[in-house]
């Protein structure tokens, strides 16, 4: 008896659309969790859910190969239990969140600026183009350096370039020793000065936010920096760091880890209370992407620095497009808009999502989307640009 195979029922479907007279669109879709985000949703759906599950996974090659629509958390459930992990801490948004998903938005969480991002951790990627033809690229080593190195190109893609099956990932052990400190009386730039001198040194700083807390009374300044690594580098980094807090002003004390990890995965997922209690309903969810070195931004809206000062998120209504553009371009970096603000909805991506490609850049991405997808059949607008 012939078996279902999701993956050859989902090659059947791009390749009658390519046949089709009129192509329909087609979106690919894994549990949803990110539909917020991007410039336009539109299209068929194409579920990745049914491929689910583990390919090939071996802790001591450090390597795992998992279909595209396994939900993230089955994935870190099974590093877990091997004592490894995704050191790039990809952000869930929910229970229903995918691998594919992760890769396709490209996204990371707190441990982004020292471990790297999605695509540093992706080795090997099997894709269905807009022809349904099934590519494979990369491989399932860590050492695979043949040829362009196409895998990592999906990574942010937001599905624009097809349909990912399968992933290979690289994974790591979980550090053997992990501390927080909480550090009150540090003004943002008091904050960066100290993340940007740590940054300088031999110590295993891996994660860092900073945040005018609203939430305490009375309202208090608040950095929080993570270290993670050899038992010995951590505990000798604690009474240094905390020393160089105090002469800059500031209070520091250790946090309980426990409470630390919930709070670091609500950083990721977004539900500590800056994310979740915006000054207004007139207020979107903006992302600057900027220069670790980039001084405090002359701004006048609240802001949640992470990334040693690479990624900062401010609240600002859709009206303040031109402003935040300038000064991200400026600082070397670009602003997105990542969530619509309640009152604005859909109307607030009118002033753009994404910032606007250079010239050049948009040139390679369109010729990049033809190759793919020639007939335009994944060119659902999410990226504000078509194909």
């Amino acid at each position: 008896m012939d078996t279902f195979d999701p993956v050859d029922a989902l090659i059947e479907r791009i390749r009658s659309a390519a046949a089709a007279q009129h192509k329909p669109v087609l979106r690919v879709r894994g549990g949803g969790s990110k539909d917020f985000h991007g410039a336009a949703l539109q299209g068929d759906v194409l579920d990745t859910r049914p491929l689910s599950g583990i390919v090939n996974y071996d802790p001591s090659e450090l390597v795992v190969t998992v279909l595209s629509g396994t939900p993230l958390r089955d994935l870190e459930s099974a590093l877990a239990a091997a004592q490894q992990h995704l050191a790039f801490e990809p952000p869930h948004f929910g229970s229903a969140t995918t691998v594919g998903g992760m890769v396709a938005s490209g996204l990371s969480g707190p441990g982004r600026a020292t471990a790297g991002a999605v695509r540093d951790f992706v080795l090997g990627a099997r894709l269905v183009n807009g022809l349904g033809e099934h590519l494979t690229f990369g491989g399932q080593v860590i050492k695979n350096v043949a040829g362009y190195d196409l895998s990592r190109l999906l990574c942010g893609s937001w599905g624009t370039l097809g349909l990912v099956t399968e992933v290979s990932l690289k994974v790591l052990p979980v550090p053997p020793a992990e501390a927080t400190l909480h550090c009150t009386g540090l003004g943002q730039a008091a904050a960066l000065a100290l993340l940007h001198r740590w940054g300088s040194q031999p110590l295993p700083l891996n994660a860092s936010c900073w945040l005018h807390d609203d939430s305490s009374s009375p309202a208090v300044d608040v950095l929080y920096v993570r270290l993670r690594g050899a038992a010995a580098a951590v505990h000798t980094a604690i009474p240094r760091m905390c020393a160089d807090v105090q002469a800059a002003g500031g209070r520091p004390a250790q946090m309980d880890n426990a409470q630390a990890a919930s709070d670091w995965k609500a950083c990721a997922d977004q539900t500590l209370p800056f994310f979740t209690s915006p000054p207004g309903p007139h207020h979107a969810l903006w992302r600057l992407s900027l220069p670790q070195t980039t001084p405090v931004l002359d701004l006048p809206y609240p802001v949640f620095v992470e990334w040693q000062g690479a990624q900062r998120w401010l609240w600002a209504p859709a009206s303040a497009a031109p402003v935040l553009r300038q000064a991200a371009q400026a600082a070397g970096g670009h602003a997105t808009l990542f969530r619509t603000s309640s009152a604005g909805g859909e109307a607030d991506k009118a002033v753009g999502v994404f910032s606007p490609l250079p010239p050049v850049q948009r040139r390679i991405q369109t010729a990049l989307q033809r190759q793919f997808d020639p007939h335009g059949l994944f060119a659902t607008g999410r990226m504000g640009i078509s194909a």
